[in-house]
């Protein structure tokens, strides 16, 4: 994660980004929503030599560690956020979330 996301997210934790206009200690999100991130889903990992890495080709299998069925990891800037599946809307693939992680546990696994 990036400094200005991190001391973002620490300074929105902690009440610091106020509206001081109003004179109220409300939490102003406005100064971050546009900042950009990157989401990602990973369907699973796995590890393996060098050596079969170089002997991949076209229709190779690779097996993950991660079994049919099981929820996909979403990521935003490599932190950990939900789980979902994979659907398709209107041809295309997309992803239902069926487990958000609470914006508590994501912050504190930030630090």
């Amino acid at each position: 994660m990036n400094a200005l996301a991190t001391e973002a997210a620490q300074a929105a934790e902690f009440g610091k980004l106020t509206d001081e206009s109003a004179g109220t200690q409300e939490v102003n999100l406005d100064v971050i929503l546009e900042v950009p991130v990157t989401l990602s889903m990973e369907v699973g990992r796995t590890r393996i030599p060098i050596r079969n890495l170089l002997q991949l080709n076209q229709g190779s299998v690779v097996e993950l560690e991660r079994a049919a069925g099981e929820p996909l990891d979403v990521f935003v800037n490599g932190t950990l956020i939900a789980h979902g599946e994979v659907v398709v809307v209107n041809e295309k693939f997309g992803i239902r979330l069926t487990d958000v992680i609470s914006p508590a546990e994501r912050i504190r696994k930030l630090k």
